[in-house]
């Protein structure tokens, strides 16, 4: 199936019938993008698990184009999930609630809790008003790649994930570029499942009060799991010192793997090394930080040394991607 051009309007129309339709559908957002079927059919939603060798149990996050739309799949909704949604919605935030038992139950991968979000992505709302027009309550969609590997930020590298047999709704590179924020609202105490493009800080300014850290009563949630966001190549975290003193060393003698460097500095690095510069932002970073990965894996690399980025709070999620990628 050719990808479809989200510029088109015909194009929006057909990608919503498809939803209502039962079938999947890869679609943008301002995050990644996201392998999508509607939340309503337990069917549609199993072939997610299924195409990207998911566990079912693993939980999937809920779209829909208004905060109204999202609540229909929730049992309980709390103040402080009305307050983060009025303030950040549409956005990159996903908050979890307790789940209408009647509701995506496949998608919650079985759990009393859902995670729900509004995209603000243009072609995301086009996409998921025309659907809900159709009768799709929500639109299931963790993000459009394997499990555990790099998420896709363009339609292309959803193709190389899947094929030409996926419908691919096509509006560009996302510009976010890493998943959403995740919070826990189910319980008394709020607690910062994954970080994301909407910072803590943002958050625990709106909220007054501190996000506390998952523990072993929090829901399961999508993206949290240790090994994840990982590219093909082995990929190795190194201090600045250490990343320069092992390059040093390598320009000795003949590299024994086929090495790709993301680094912060332009440290003298031989031909025989795929460099790419880090950007100085934590934003800049975030935006092409998957594509940089899946570029190394298309040149071959076998192994993929990357500095440590700040440790300021700025670059929370950008580091959290980067220690998922590593662990595997």
């Amino acid at each position: 199936m050719p990808v479809l051009d989200a510029q088109e309007r015909k194009a929006i129309a057909a990608a919503a019938q498809r939803l209502a339709d039962g079938e999947l559908l890869a679609f943008p957002t301002e995050t990644v993008y996201g392998l999508g079927a509607r939340a309503d059919d337990d069917r549609a939603v199993a072939a997610i698990f299924a195409a990207k060798g998911r566990p079912a149990a693993h939980p999937l996050i809920v779209h829909a184009a208004d905060a109204q739309g999202a609540r229909r799949f929730a049992a309980d909704w709390p103040a402080t999930a009305q307050a983060l949604a009025q303030a950040f919605w549409p956005g990159p935030l996903t908050l979890i609630v307790q789940r209408d038992p009647a509701m995506a139950a496949a998608a919650a991968g079985g759990q009393a809790s859902i995670g729900l979000r509004v995209p603000a992505h243009p072609v995301a709302q086009a996409m998921l008003r025309d659907a809900a027009g159709l009768g799709v309550a929500g639109v299931a969609a963790p993000s459009a790649n394997r499990f555990g590997r790099v998420s896709a930020t363009s339609a292309a590298h959803v193709q190389q994930e899947f094929g030409d047999a996926l419908w691919v709704l096509d509006g560009g590179a996302c510009p976010g570029g890493i998943e959403s924020t995740i919070v826990d609202c189910s319980r008394d105490a709020l607690a910062l499942l994954r970080p994301g493009l909407l910072s803590r800080e943002r958050i625990e300014a709106l909220l007054g009060a501190p996000l506390i850290a998952p523990d072993a009563d929090s829901p399961r949630a999508s993206g949290t799991l240790q090994a994840h966001y990982a590219p093909t190549a082995k990929v190795r975290l190194m201090e600045g010192p250490d990343l320069r003193s092992a390059l040093r060393l390598l320009s000795e003698g003949p590299l024994p793997l086929k090495l790709a460097v993301y680094s912060r500095s332009s440290t003298d690095i031989g031909p025989s090394v795929h460099h790419r510069l880090m950007p100085k932002t934590a934003a800049a970073v975030a935006h092409e930080l998957f594509a940089v990965l899946r570029e190394f894996d298309a040149r071959g690399a076998q192994l993929i040394w990357i500095e440590q980025p700040p440790g300021d709070a700025e670059w929370d999620a950008v580091r959290d991607r980067l220690l998922r990628a590593s662990a595997t």
